[in-house]
């Protein structure tokens, strides 16, 4: 094994890791505004509706590769929830 694949052997799924992590953060971060919407001071729903939306369609990748993408499907799917709930909460 090469200088090179050992690199790539050891940051890749420590990137995957980290990158999973912030992606779920930013999704959960839509919380104060569904809060904020809940409580009358509505927010926009066009933003999150769309990050819903694609994150959809990136779980829908991760889930249908040949060999899972489990980081993809993990990091995407509070962007489903979250991102839904505040643009649904945003409108009503």
């Amino acid at each position: 094994m090469g200088v090179d694949s050992e690199f790539h052997a050891k940051f890749f799924p420590i990137l995957a890791r980290v990158a999973s992590v912030t992606a779920v953060l930013m999704y959960v971060f839509y919380f104060p505004q569904i809060i904020g919407n809940l409580n009358g001071h509505k927010g926009d729903w066009i933003q999150p509706l769309v990050a819903a939306v694609n994150c959809t369609l990136w779980v829908l990748y991760g889930l249908w590769r040949p060999k899972k993408d489990v980081p993809i499907i993990i990091a995407n799917l509070p962007g489903i929830v979250f991102g839904g709930v505040a643009a649904i909460t945003a409108l009503i």
